[in-house]
């Protein structure tokens, strides 16, 4: 598999907004269900963070939205691990509209490892660490869309 997980969507009518392009929280939406389906895919599924009572809970988002995107089109959201530390991880982002590779948006979001119990820091254990490989030198040509 490679570094750079790819999770395809296609934009629904009900991701459009009163200006007829897709809604800004909708990239939202997309960018974390890339990020679960990437942590899945890597032996980390929802449930997996469930048994072990501790997980990943967003920090913070930052996006920069770049150009629109409308109803039926193909997007594809790129996105990988840049950081990961001892309490919280960087995960990056491109989001890119299909056939025509045009990026919409870039993106990135802070998460915060937590104990479920008590929704504190916890230390990200070896296992899970062990999981994500951190790409932290990616330029546009690292981002195409073949894998």
């Amino acid at each position: 598999m490679s570094d750079i997980y790819l999770h395809q969507v296609e934009v629904n009518e009900s991701d459009i907004d009163r200006l007829g392009h897709v809604n800004n929280l909708v990239y939202l939406r997309w960018m974390i269900d890339a990020a679960l389906a990437h942590s899945a895919a890597l032996g980390w599924p929802t449930d997996a963070y469930q048994k072990l009572g501790a997980g990943w809970v967003v920090r913070s988002h930052k996006i920069r939205y770049l150009q629109p995107a409308f109803a039926g089109q193909q997007i594809v959201i790129q996105t990988w691990v840049a950081t990961m530390k001892r309490l919280r991880s960087l995960r990056c982002y491109k989001i890119i509209r299909l056939p025509d590779e045009t990026v919409l948006a870039s993106a990135s979001t802070e998460w915060a490892f937590v104990d479920y119990t008590n929704g504190t820091p916890k230390k990200v254990p070896d296992e899970v660490v062990a999981a994500f490989r951190v790409v932290d030198d990616v330029d546009d040509n690292d981002l195409a869309m073949a894998e």
